[in-house]
């Protein structure tokens, strides 16, 4: 195997910044050594020492001051713990990520009325997507940063600690900077990803400035170095203000009801989403415009009604577009096949949510494998599986005596009819004995035909019998009439001499089946008939190709009628478009009562398809014209009178259903298979899990994990990387299998679970973050920007760099970034200061923050920021198009840029911590 299938793509850029954060880290300790004399102490925290102290969970590692070799000892043990444990709280969020995903996938159906009147049923989330992405899905992401600064308030006697505040501004940066930085670089070459929701991505941008703009006041402006209980609680309010203007700003309430909005159905999914567009001129409904200014308030469900009309169907028509595109390139694969191929393609180009890209990201980094490879995969294998059983029908030990088939026609001349008898099932050895009577119906025995009953003998071996009834021809004029044969007195010979019941046997061993009655149609034979169709209107399904349509001839069948028939277009129409024209004569032999014609219909797939189209008879004509030749214009004698009267009587007619309408429908089976497709495009069906076995499963199975394959939806065989990182990881993959399926209590067990156990590992990382630190001579505020951040924030610079590569536009990779970094501050600061300023409140004192080196880091953010999100609006100028991508040269200097501010950010707050420059 190459070497270069050990690292997957973009691992080099980590290993590069892992490189980075471990060089700063040594110059800091070296510089810690070496405080600068020219510089006053005014900061107060560059002047701690980095003695250890003992953690939440893990006690301090005695001696205190080991040898040089068991320091270094320590420092690898403590660097591999910590690493491993990140480890763990990648997979564990993984888990609430999944739960997040169900949870904001939910689906409530609504019905909607059309602008026409009629009604429809439409489906809709729950949960509006932009509530989403900065509620759960920011808390899914940010969850250890924000758990780290509450456990580290709480379990440290309500005192402030420098690791959870400075691991949110190190995870903040990162993010800002490194992840934006390496998503301009990785769209591929000649395309660019701009932001769609800009209104939302403003207003979470401007959140996540203004975040730290409000640290920085709380800590050095309002109240210097002291956190009020007002400061903390308004700080945790903004969490709500700012989801709530979000959210104005998505559904355009308030003053935006006076601006353009827009829904739009989820992609393949048909799922009615509000979104937001481009101003236009109005919407046409009903071929009229209408002003944006009246699309609020109860004229929405009017306007969700069109949209579901046009846009839910859109999506329809997306499928059966990929389902055509497949048939074409593939045209000897089979449906399933194709269905597997569609399934895997719809979800690989659908929107995708924040906390799939998660998931993806995690797994394809544990050796997981792709799931969405894998989740088709296993729906083809299921669906073989259910092919492949065959239900077996149970031994048949009872005989059944019935007529097949039921039904018989017969002309009046034909002489007799045959009726035939069968036996199924049972012991055939066995002799049956049934007997059977004729019975009228509008026919009359005697006259129309002959009276007979008797008693058919099945002996051994034999499966049928054969009756006769004699039928009775005349001369005379009548409708088609018809009598039936009953089966009666079933009995079973069980031996030579001794015929029994089935009653008198301790179980039946025969029985009269279904039908036991036989029906007989006497068609007459001495009119020349009348000609219909058999009923006014027929259903068929696009898909049937070559449709057949009876032509029935009753009530006589004497001599040679040809009738003409033709076709007539509706709303369906004719020449290959909907179906193939037709026209043409049938011929009728004498004694001959049926015809088909035949229609080619065109299957062009549609989903809902309800046309229609007429077959129409003209009027039928005897072939021997000496029949029907009119006498001439003249006194008729009473012989001619009487001839004409006859001739008249015999002159074929057309009957009641002389034109027939033919609806085409869409394919059941095809309408079923897009169906089945919408359903299955469903995210939470791929992340989410039903059962403890499937978790199990999943977390001792390898799977390759490389995106970068084509959409093909076929797996590969894993990597050397993909067995490495497995069997690193199995042991939380086994342990964390434990948690509760997402299917239960709609994933919010999972979600609960998931929460507690990523606050236990970070508590132990925050004690080994420390230990680390102060074992190797690392401030906690170092170490929480160098290692802590860069740790808790590589699962989302993958599923940003999949998202920014995979999703149409950026939101998935700038706009969660933006407001990832505000919910930070908002949870992460705002509950852990609250609670700690209460605390003191109560105590009667004050809860005492040290500005100090977080002020000058917040600031030293704050400032770089601002010229991150300056460039990034720079770039959606026309000769670059967007904040990701573009033209080589502009990627590189961004991508440049941004790492830069990174390096920097983490070189200066280094350098200030250990007071080589003044801050606060």
């Amino acid at each position: 195997m190459e070497g270069s299938r050990l690292l997957k793509p973009g691992s080099s850029a980590y290993l590069w910044l892992g490189l980075v954060s471990v060089a700063v880290a040594f110059l800091c300790a070296e510089a810690r050594t070496t405080p600068s004399p020219l510089l006053s102490s005014g900061n107060a925290t560059c002047q701690g020492n980095s003695k250890c102290r003992p953690g939440i969970i893990l006690p301090i590692w005695y001696p205190e001051d080991p040898s040089m070799g068991d320091k270094i000892a320590r420092v690898i043990v403590y660097f591999v713990a910590l690493i491993y444990m990140f480890l763990g709280v990648s997979i564990i969020a993984d888990r609430f990520m999944a739960a997040i995903e169900v949870i904001t996938s939910q689906e409530k159906e609504i019905i909607i009325k059309r602008p026409n009147g009629e009604t429809t049923t439409t489906t809709i989330r729950v949960w509006n997507e932009t509530v989403s992405n900065l509620t759960l899905m920011a808390l899914g992401s940010s969850a250890p940063e924000i758990l780290l600064s509450v456990i580290e308030v709480c379990g440290h006697d309500f005192k402030a600690g420098e690791l959870g505040p400075s691991t949110i501004v190190g995870s903040a940066a990162f993010n800002m900077f490194v992840i934006i930085g390496l998503c301009v670089s990785v769209i591929p070459q000649g395309e660019v990803r701009k932001v769609k929701h800009l209104r939302v991505f403003f207003i979470t941008a401007g959140w996540s400035v203004f975040a730290y703009i409000w640290l920085y006041m709380i800590l050095a402006v309002f109240s210097p170095n002291v956190v009020q209980i007002w400061e903390g609680l308004l700080t945790l309010s903004f969490f709500p203000i700012c989801v709530i203007l979000a959210w104005v700003a998505d559904r355009r309430l308030l003053f935006y009801k006076f601006m353009h909005k827009k829904y739009r159905s989820d992609k393949h999914r048909g799922v009615i989403i509000e979104t937001e567009t481009d101003r236009s001129k109005g919407i046409e409904m009903d071929g009229k415009m209408v002003n944006s200014h009246f699309v609020d308030g109860g004229a929405a469900s009017n306007l969700i009604g069109l949209i579901e009309g046009k846009e839910v169907d859109e999506s329809r028509r997306d499928m059966i577009r990929i389902l055509k595109d497949l048939k074409q390139k593939h045209p000897e694969k089979e449906l399933d096949q194709l269905v597997e191929m569609a399934n895997y393609y719809a979800l690989s180009h659908q929107q995708k949510s924040r906390a799939f890209y998660r998931i993806q990201a995690t797994r394809m980094m544990t050796g997981a494998g792709n799931i969405l490879k894998k989740h088709v995969a296993e729906q083809a294998k299921r669906s073989i599986s259910v092919q492949e059983v065959r239900v077996e029908e149970p031994e048949e030990y009872v005989s059944r005596i019935a007529f097949e088939p039921a039904v018989y026609q017969c002309l009046e001349n034909c002489g007799a009819v045959l009726l035939t008898i069968t036996r199924k099932g049972g012991d055939i050895n066995k002799t049956i004995y049934v007997d059977y009577k004729t019975e009228d119906g509008s026919a009359n025995a005697g006259a129309d035909y002959e009276f007979t009953e008797g008693t058919v003998v099945l002996k051994p071996g034999e499966m049928m019998k054969e009756i006769s009834v004699g039928i009775i021809d005349d001369d005379i004029f009548e409708e088609d009439e018809h009598f039936f044969v009953r089966l009666s007195n079933l009995r079973v010979l069980e031996t030579e001499d001794e015929v029994l019941s089935p009653n008198s046997l301790p179980y039946p061993k025969a029985v009269l089946g279904f039908p036991t009655v036989a029906t007989i149609t006497i068609l007459d034979d001495d009119h020349s008939g009348i000609f219909t169709f058999e009923s006014d209107s027929v259903h068929v399904s696009e898909s049937i190709g070559i449709m057949e349509v009876k032509v029935l001839r009753t009530s006589g069948a004497r001599g040679t009628v040809i009738v003409p028939y033709r076709s007539m277009e509706g709303l369906a129409k004719g020449g290959g478009e909907d179906f193939e024209d037709t026209y043409g004569e049938l011929e009728f032999k004498n004694d001959e009562t049926c015809k088909i014609v035949q229609v080619k219909i065109i299957d062009d797939e549609e989903y809902e398809k309800n046309k229609n189209f007429f077959l129409e008879l003209a009027e039928p004509r005897m072939v021997d014209m000496s029949l029907q030749k009119d006498l001439p214009d003249r006194k008729l004698s009473s012989d001619e009178e009487e001839a004409k009267r006859i001739a008249e009587m015999g002159k074929p007619v057309l009957g009641e259903h002389s034109k027939l309408e033919v609806i085409i429908e869409e394919s059941y089976e095809f309408k079923n298979t897009v169906d089945k497709l919408i359903k299955k495009t469903n995210l939470a069906l791929v992340v989410g899990t039903n059962s403890w076995r499937d978790q199990f499963m999943e977390a001792i199975t390898v799977s390759a994990g490389d995106e970068d394959e084509e959409d093909t939806g076929e797996e590969r065989l894993p990597s050397c990387f993909d067995y490495v990182m497995h069997f690193l990881t199995v042991f939380w993959k086994v342990l964390f299998a434990c948690v509760p399926p997402t299917d239960y209590l709609n994933g919010w067990a999972c979600f609960i679970i998931s929460i507690v156990i990523i606050g236990l590992l970070t508590a132990v990382i925050g004690d080994l973050a420390s230990h680390f630190g102060c074992t190797i001579g690392l401030k906690d505020s170092v170490t929480a920007v160098v290692f802590v951040a860069l740790g808790t924030s590589v699962p989302d610079t993958f599923a940003s760099k999949v998202s920014a590569v995979q999703d149409t536009y950026a939101d998935a990779s700038i706009g969660n970034v933006t407001g990832s970094n505000a919910v930070n501050v908002f949870l992460g600061i705002g509950v852990a200061w609250s609670v700690a300023a209460i605390y003191w409140h109560m105590q009667g004192k004050p809860f005492v923050v040290e500005a100090g080196s977080l002020a000058f880091s917040v600031t030293l953010f704050t400032i770089f920021a601002f010229l991150a999100i300056s460039v990034l609006l720079y770039r959606r100028r026309a000769h670059i198009g967007g904040e990701l991508g573009g033209p080589r040269g502009h990627r590189l200097a961004t991508s440049a840029f941004f790492f830069s501010l990174w390096f920097l950010y983490i070189l200066f707050s280094s350098l200030e911590a250990y007071c080589h420059i003044e801050g606060f």
